[in-house]
């Protein structure tokens, strides 16, 4: 019998019994609010914004959104970040001592998010909360004493010229884990340390028979390539071979479902999914109850969100913000509308786009899903295709196909004629009849989006279909130096981007 395990699993289900999640969430936002505005306020931008004001109007919220301004990444960088690199108190008390480079899933170079010991603890925070929520699911006890395999970016931070460290966010947040975590955690900070992705997996693989592994965390795409690495290298025909007690899969980055039938084929059974908010700016959401993969909003772990939605009271037909859009706050949002996500952090962020797209599904619970992005929304010829669109069509693609579609991307272009088409490059096992594939596809949004079907009738007159492996895909991210770890394919890319894809795969088969 797990004893030790068993008093683990007893002591989660009392912590839980006491969360501060079951309290208020309108409540708590309103606190964390004042709580940043109180810290902030002797730094230049709590100085230059009135914090301390603010702080003692009646209604502090309204005060806050009339005095300070959205920030996107470019304005908030310009105007402050650059200089908090250098100098401190600027955005907030000291200096940072790390920088996330964001994956530049959606800009040309990746951005620099300030990293403070605030919000590290902010991450801590909402990581003992989930891990809190686990008291309500059907676990055995004997998990809880075994060891978690993260599988994240390289760890080898880079020291910057201005004195910080700087890396991705799941790089950063290992080297800060906790020391009472470091005998659980896998693969250890040393093999997270190598640099090259490919030479980090191939250490996981050789140590893992040495490791007891019972959950894992990490982006599907790359989580399922180093699993078929174990697999392989081992000649396994399931990676329970080899971790007998893997159970937990604590996922994110990208929408799952279009990774659980192939990560599925290696293993022995299906794991219990946890699904995970975790951005460069924050650990926003998280899986806290069976049954669902909609996720628990962390209202009362140091952040501050509002909601602008992302329809004409938001946003014009490209997708670009209004001058002066409707934002809401917690207290305010409706069950299933497309929002656009405002965080205020204690990094130094204020009225902060992040660039997801999130929706309500369950107020009661404070669950909701990213629903995309507001980069990631195709309206060329006005089609209106968001990226919760293209998840859904890609999913229905795939069954009819009867094999995984894991990787996909869009993007709008001309013909020789110079009108616009759709060119969607999708990842396969094995060859597909494109052109089939392209008119399964193309029914499966126009039944899903009246504003696509609309389009296809109109401006966009076609659309186009190239199938390609994993490896050619995952080969070209290499290429411009977006592999392994945290980095996603991009969902929607530019046209230059497509061409330069499509001209990569004609040269990898000798075309």
């Amino acid at each position: 019998m797990a004893i030790l395990g068993s008093i683990v699993k007893s002591a989660i289900t009392l912590k839980h019994n006491f969360s501060t999640d079951k309290e208020d969430p309108v409540k708590q936002q309103e606190e964390q609010l004042l709580k940043l505005l109180q810290t902030a306020s002797a730094t230049a931008f709590g100085i230059y914004y009135g914090f301390s004001g603010l702080r003692k109007a009646d209604d502090p919220i309204a005060a806050y959104q009339q005095a300070v301004p959205i920030f996107d990444y470019d304005q908030m960088n310009k105007a402050w970040w650059e200089q908090q690199q250098r100098l401190p108190d600027i955005t907030w008390p000291g200096k940072p001592e790390y920088f996330a480079l964001s994956s530049g899933t959606t800009g040309k170079e990746s951005k620099r998010i300030p990293v403070t010991e605030a919000m590290l603890e902010s991450v801590r925070s909402v990581g003992i909360a989930q891990a809190e929520h686990l008291a309500q699911f059907d676990l055995p006890p004997e998990l809880f004493e075994k060891e978690i395999l993260m599988l994240s970016s390289s760890a080898q931070l880079q020291q910057h010229p201005n004195g910080h460290l700087e890396g991705e966010i799941s790089g950063i947040n290992t080297n800060n884990i906790p020391g009472w975590f470091s005998g659980f955690y896998r693969p250890g900070i040393e093999i997270a340390q190598i640099d090259n992705w490919d030479d980090r997996v191939r250490a996981i693989a050789e140590a893992a028979p040495d490791w007891d592994i019972g959950a894992l965390a990490g982006i599907p795409s790359w989580i399922q390539l180093m699993l078929q690495e174990i697999v392989d290298y081992h000649k396994l025909d399931n990676i329970h071979e080899i971790w007998p007690s893997l159970s937990l899969y604590a996922t994110g980055g990208v929408a799952f479902e279009p990774y659980r039938k192939s990560l599925e084929k290696l293993l022995a059974r299906p794991l219990t999914y946890l699904d995970t908010y975790l951005a460069s700016e924050g650990f926003f959401a998280y899986n806290a109850r069976p049954g669902t993969m909609n996720m628990r909003l962390a209202a009362a772990h140091g952040i501050f969100y509002e909601f602008i939605p992302f329809d004409e009271r938001g946003f014009d037909e490209t997708g670009n913000m209004l001058d002066h859009p409707e934002v809401f706050t917690l207290k305010e949002v409706k069950e299933g509308v497309d929002y656009a996500l405002l965080v205020s952090t204690p990094a130094g962020a204020y009225r902060y786009m992040i660039g997801d797209t999130i929706k309500f599904t369950d107020l009661d619970q404070l669950e909701i899903k990213i629903s995309g992005r507001t980069k990631y929304f195709l309206n060329v010829v006005g089609s209106q295709l968001s990226e919760e669109k293209m998840n859904a069509a890609i999913q229905e693609l795939s069954e009819g196909l009867g094999m995984p579609v894991n990787e996909f991307a869009v993007a709008a272009m001309k013909n020789e004629d110079g009108d616009f088409i759709h060119q969607w490059v999708i990842a396969t096992p094995e060859e597909v009849d494109e052109g089939s594939a392209a008119e399964r596809l193309d029914q499966a949004l126009k039944s899903r989006n009246k504003n696509y079907a609309v389009a296809r009738s109109k401006g966009l007159k076609s659309v186009e279909l190239t199938a390609l492996s994993e490896s050619t895909i995952y080969s070209w991210l290499e290429q411009r130096k977006k592999k392994g770890g945290q980095m996603k394919m991009p969902r929607v890319l530019k046209a230059e981007q497509m061409q330069g894809l499509l001209d990569f795969s004609r040269k990898a088969v000798g075309a």
